[in-house]
């Protein structure tokens, strides 16, 4: 398995509409997080770009990008972008136990 760092853009122009769908967007969150697939999640506290950094642990990018479609807020379209990137974890808490 590996641990993939993905980044949403919101569409900013739609806040309202996720503050609606916001607690179901945790709770899908919240039952990755209890399965390991979710390492953390959490918005960008800079208003630069709304958006979100997420940790993803999942055989492959494409799994990483099929479990997050089932992301409320990725099937209501508030999502403008994602990217998926694998990242190697040497360091912390999300580091494989190797050494």
């Amino acid at each position: 398995m590996t641990t993939f760092a993905v980044e949403y853009t919101y569409d900013i122009t739609r806040t309202a509409e996720m503050d609606e769908i916001r607690p179901d967007h945790r709770a899908y969150l919240r039952d990755l997080l209890e399965t390991g697939t979710l390492l953390a999640s959490g918005p960008w506290l800079d208003s630069a770009t709304p958006g979100a950094l997420l940790l993803v642990v999942a055989d492959d990018a494409d799994a990483a990008r099929r479990i997050l479609d089932q992301d409320p807020f990725q099937r209501a379209k508030f999502i403008t972008h994602r990217t998926v990137r694998a990242w190697n974890p040497v360091i912390g808490p999300f580091a494989a136990q190797n050494d």
